[in-house]
């Protein structure tokens, strides 16, 4: 393998809206985690992201960009030792002790809430799919993992594994990439660790819960990020993407 940086940060986000988010999850991880984490972002968006201050160490476009545009670029991380980030994120706290955990484990990720939503049963062996991620769908007892909140080692056995994602995801075609991924987690050799919730928290509710001697938010993975956006710029059509 060629020689990679230390350890880092990276996000994917395509369009204005999940930009300004990327940007924001970005200035939160250096806000928490100092200046000296890098963080990287592919996007369509580049000059903006170059602009954005106290955001991105290193930017690169994404020439195809589409909504799962993460299951293309995770593989080519410039870390040894990787988090991703969905757009829709806030770090709320030092994190930087996750890449510990990836002394013994390869793949780190918190499980998805949902279960008996239609778009978590389904699985890509019947889509439309001549490539499913695997002959036969796994158990419901073992859900999806949630790839909002990704922690990695950079290896040839991760790398080859987020390639096939790729593959299998694409030939699924399906809206959710949380599908396909479960069923190659079901199947890999890859050593997986399940990410306690406070590291992934989507929804408020999870929180209130919370006492004292309990878990404490860690990073926060919200719709309402996103929402907040599309609504300051829906009051304000002239308004763009920060840079400042």
């Amino acid at each position: 393998m060629e020689s990679k940086k230390g350890q880092g940060v990276v996000l994917v986000a395509t369009g204005p809206v999940y930009v300004e988010a990327a940007i924001r999850s970005a200035r939160s991880v250096k806000e928490h985690c100092g200046p000296d984490l890098p963080v990287h972002i592919w996007t369509d968006l580049p000059e903006v992201c170059a602009a954005a201050a106290g955001a991105f160490d290193s930017v690169e476009r994404i020439e195809n960009p589409h909504r799962r545009s993460k299951v293309d670029h995770l593989w080519r991380t410039p870390f040894e030792r990787t988090l991703f980030l969905d757009a829709d994120t806030r770090v709320v706290a030092d994190v930087r002790g996750l890449f510990s955990l990836l002394d013994r484990f390869d793949l780190c990720m918190a499980h998805a809430h949902r279960r008996s939503h239609a778009k978590s049963a389904t699985t890509s062996s019947s889509s439309s799919s001549s490539s499913p991620a695997s002959a036969s769908p796994p158990p419901v007892e073992f859900p999806q993992l949630n790839s909002g909140v990704f922690l990695y080692r950079r290896s040839e056995g991760v790398v080859a594994f987020l390639k096939r994602w790729q593959e299998v995801f694409h030939a699924a075609a399906l809206p959710k990439d949380q599908v396909t991924l479960r069923e190659l987690l079901w199947t890999t050799d890859l050593r997986v660790y399940v990410l306690p919730p406070e590291y992934n928290v989507r929804y408020q509710k999870y929180i209130d819960a919370w006492d004292a001697g309990e878990a404490q938010p860690k990073i926060l993975h919200m719709r309402k990020f996103v929402d907040e956006i599309k609504q300051q710029t829906a009051a304000d059509p002239a308004s763009s993407t920060s840079s400042s």
